[in-house]
């Protein structure tokens, strides 16, 4: 298998292990230790490492009683691996999110080094029902990952 496809193959794994699985202490095993996640919309909450990553992931994503997650396109280039997707947030009081997102990951030596979310957080947030808002504000920065070094 060439780079590009092993590339590809990981995040379709990734993918996978996230809205499938949804084994988080697994999650971190996808990340370089250094590597980073950054939800573009929150800048000032970068997760660094593969810990702070599955964190990260398991805050917002716990509570949530299944997703389903739908690949439009994925492309690489280098070591860079774009895909466009829809997270569909099923919550268990009826709720349910579509949420778009462009993600941008740079991969090496087999690990994700740096993953960017792209999507319009209002959607989340005007779909979204109070208690996992309640939830999620019960949080700080520092709990989501810290922007600091």
């Amino acid at each position: 298998m060439d780079q590009l496809a092993a590339n590809k193959a990981l995040v379709s794994q990734f993918w996978q292990e996230v809205y499938e699985g949804r084994n988080y202490a697994r999650i971190g095993d996808f990340f370089a230790a250094d590597g980073e996640y950054v939800d573009v919309a929150m800048p000032d909450s970068v997760a660094r490492g593969p810990g702070a990553v599955a964190k990260r992931l398991r805050i917002g994503h716990e509570p949530v009683e299944r997703f389903t997650h739908v690949v439009h396109r994925m492309i690489a280039e280098g070591s860079t691996v774009m895909t466009e997707h829809t997270e569909t947030w099923h919550f268990h009081t009826g709720e349910v999110v579509a949420l778009p997102f462009v993600s941008v990951m740079e991969i090496g030596d087999g690990k994700i080094r740096l993953w960017h979310d792209y999507s319009n957080l209002d959607t989340l947030l005007k779909g979204a029902p109070a208690w996992w808002m309640e939830h999620i504000m019960t949080f700080t920065v520092e709990d989501f990952g810290s922007a600091s070094p």
